[in-house]
């Protein structure tokens, strides 16, 4: 097989010589490939390498172009269509992610908090198939509060406490156990007075009476024990507050809420797969390179959905931009426009009053290297045709 595959490489880059055809190395391997599947005769083949080379060469940039200019174009003028509104997820009626120009807003802008984090968690081979995991897995990662456990909720303002019953149910359902429950109650509840009965599953706590309460305790204080213990969260990940379990081909949970380096420490998660939309968490987990890939993956699904199409090209040179420094900068005054290395360019975007008196303080000088600058000061710019210099050849 290998000896077949060869020879068909070999006849690929012949006919590509002769066609003047410069292809990478991978083009000559899939050409390869599809003229061996497909079956192709000789004849074929040229023709096929003919309009690859035609399709190759028009996609190529031309020495010069104004690229960064082409790509804010390319990427502002679909931005206009875009609608406004938040949209629900896909598939998912329960959760509410930011869709449309909010959400290429908050990419471009490098946003450190986000409206709604949201996050895709896959598993891995052998628990992707395996419901009890799955729905165990989904339990341990939302958020439970002692509200989502309790059969009953009293508070007896005539002996100033209050009282819970928790469900025995709903512990089983939610995989939990009662003395952990006891546990998290009694860790944040220290100064307060814990009565538990075991056989009943009922917990009564009461402000404790201590010199500081003058006024003995009043009903303001167990309004707010009862508001504090309703919401004591008792499992669950941080910042994660629901969950939600779907099938296709395999189980996937959707999260309301985000915490990517906690969920990747878990059993049974696909760490390749699973993935957040929040782009400073991926840098801080992940590294400077999975975030160039996770602005161009968002930018290009956010445009996507709206049935916008953007060449991945202009979307790269901005998630490059933007991550070129090993940091996530945003596009802006506080990022890659406010840290430009001319004056006048900084001056022309925001801030110009300011831009200028640091400058000519701090003895600053142009070198006049960019486009916008040379606008300003009426030279020709150094893209296109300015890109050229012609000098005298001493004889």
């Amino acid at each position: 097989m290998e000896d077949i595959n060869q020879k068909v490489i070999n006849k690929v880059i012949k006919i590509a010589k002769k066609k003047e055809a410069k292809f990478p190395e991978s083009y000559i391997y899939d050409i390869a490939e599809a003229y061996d599947r497909r079956e192709l005769t000789d004849k074929e083949l040229e023709t096929l390498i003919f309009r690859i080379k035609k399709a190759y060469e028009h996609s190529k940039v031309e020495s010069g172009e104004a690229i960064g200019t082409v790509a804010a174009q390319s990427v502002g003028e679909p931005g206009t269509q875009m609608t406004m509104n938040t949209f629900h997820y896909a598939g998912v009626v329960e959760l509410n992610v930011t869709l449309g120009l909010p959400r290429l807003i908050e990419i471009v802008d490098a946003r450190k908090t986000i409206s709604t984090p949201t996050m895709v968690i896959y598993f891995d081979e052998d628990h992707r198939f395996d419901e009890e995991f799955v729905k165990k897995t989904a339990s341990t990662i939302a958020k439970i509060t002692i509200n989502d456990v309790l059969d009953d909720f009293h508070v007896d303002y005539g002996q100033m406490n209050v009282e819970i019953v928790v469900s025995p149910e709903k512990v089983k359902e939610k995989h939990l156990e009662f003395d952990d429950i006891i546990l998290d109650i009694e860790k944040s509840f220290k100064k307060h007075i814990i009565n538990i009965d075991d056989e009943d599953y009922s917990i009564t706590i009461a402000p404790k009476l201590d010199k500081r309460t003058k006024n003995g305790i009043q009903i303001r204080d167990v309004r707010l024990l009862a508001d504090k213990l309703r919401n004591l969260q008792i499992s669950g990940v941080k910042d994660v507050n629901r969950v939600i379990i779907r099938k296709d081909e395999e189980w996937v949970l959707h999260t309301e809420g985000s915490n990517l380096k906690a969920v990747l420490k878990m059993n049974g998660i696909d760490k390749v797969r699973t993935t957040t939309n929040n782009i400073h968490e991926i840098y801080t987990v992940l590294g400077i390179e999975a975030t160039r890939n996770a602005i161009i993956k968002e930018a290009l699904n956010t445009l996507d959905e709206q049935g916008l199409s953007v060449d991945i090209r202009h979307i790269m040179l901005v998630a490059d931009m933007m991550t070129v420094d090993g940091a996530v900068k945003s596009i802006g005054r506080h990022g890659i426009s406010g840290t430009k290395s001319s004056v006048l360019a900084r001056a022309a975007f925001e801030e110009t009053g300011k831009h200028l008196l640091h400058a000519s303080i701090r003895g600053e000088v142009d070198e006049l290297t960019g486009i916008i600058e040379n606008i300003i000061i009426g030279q020709p710019i150094p893209i296109g045709t300015g890109s050229v210099s012609i000098m005298m050849k001493n004889k």
